[in-house]
């Protein structure tokens, strides 16, 4: 029930009708859905602790 999002190019590769996206393009404009909502998004820690994985070095 945590409202997880993911997108990515192999989704959608239109931002709008007839412009292409970059995958950046598509994570800000999920971002500013999600914020408009009155969501957060997980910082890339609380993303891996979510997930239970641990950071690569």
């Amino acid at each position: 029930m945590g409202g997880h999002v993911r997108v990515g190019l192999e989704d959608n590769i239109y931002l709008r009708r007839g412009v292409l996206a970059s995958n950046a393009e598509l994570v800000e404009n999920a971002v500013g859905i999600i914020e408009r909502m009155g969501a957060s998004v997980a910082t890339p820690a609380e993303a891996r602790a979510i997930l239970g994985v641990q950071k690569c070095e």
